[in-house]
């Protein structure tokens, strides 16, 4: 392996959002034994700078599930933002049948209720705050992804099969959590990200392992030559991937290292 790509929530850090020493020994280990390490999440990039310094990042930070690449300086390489024609229907359908919306516009995240379902637990794991918008009107440009919100695990399955029916041509979307549904451009999603850090380190997808926790990872394990799947994972997150480490709070993505990559 050439390569690591991790997933962040549910993966590389604690379900606290906290990185463990051990993680962080990890990821210098295979600095020192010559392998690159990258992340990729739903996140913004802003909620992704924090890991930057202790971990000794240097190669680009995939946020929105690779709609927004951007270098260790948060400097843009490269963007992908949802089709404008399609923005306000997709707001209408996830309001009414989900009722929260978020929407992410360059580094900035948009809400409706600040004291809306998991706006809190968010601000906490992105570390900055949202804007406050009374609507979405009008709000259709350089959109790079939407969240969907809800606790109600069937609704949040069943309006991902709406979108997957009525929107599969110009969007990509995923459950990042059991209570978000990532909405991003059709070629925003982590299979990319295996496939833009190939060219950019010039590896082959087969030289770069990864390892993540939900169904948004199951694309970026297609397209790598050794997939890990964390031991909290779904069974069918788990049946997609080679290896199988123990869950996230209990140091699964250090084991995952030592095990299956420094080994």
């Amino acid at each position: 392996m050439r390569l690591v790509l991790a997933d962040v929530d549910g993966t590389l850090v604690t379900p606290e959002k906290a990185l463990t020493s051990r993680a962080i020994s990890a990821v210098l280990a295979l600095h020192e034994a010559g392998v690159m390490f990258a992340v990729t999440s739903g996140r913004p990039p802003r909620g992704m700078s924090m890991l930057i310094e202790p971990l000794h990042l240097k190669t680009p930070l995939a946020a929105f599930n690779g709609g927004l690449i951007v270098d260790s300086k948060l400097a843009v390489l490269e963007q992908r933002v949802i089709p404008e024609q399609v923005v306000a229907d997709l707001v209408k359908l996830l309001q009414k049948r989900l009722g929260e919306v978020w929407l992410y516009r360059g580094a900035d995240w948009y809400v409706q209720d600040p004291r809306g379902p998991h706006v809190a637990r968010e601000t906490k794991t992105v570390e900055f705050q949202p804007q406050v918008v009374r609507d979405y009107q009008g709000m259709v440009e350089e959109i790079a992804k939407m969240v969907g919100v809800s606790d109600d695990e069937d609704a949040i399955g069943a309006v991902a099969k709406v979108v997957e029916e009525r929107f599969a041509a110009h969007v990509s979307s995923a459950l990042s959590q059991p209570y978000y549904l990532d909405i991003t451009h059709p070629r925003a999603n982590k299979g990319e990200v295996v496939r833009y850090l190939a060219d950019a380190y010039h590896v082959r997808t087969d030289q770069i392992a990864t390892i993540g926790d939900m169904p948004n990872d199951v694309m970026m394990f297609a397209d790598s030559g050794l997939s890990i799947a964390m031991g909290q994972a779904d069974r069918e997150v788990k049946e997609a991937a080679d290896q199988v480490t123990a869950s996230n709070s209990d140091e699964g993505f250090a084991q995952a290292m030592e095990q299956f990559i420094l080994a």
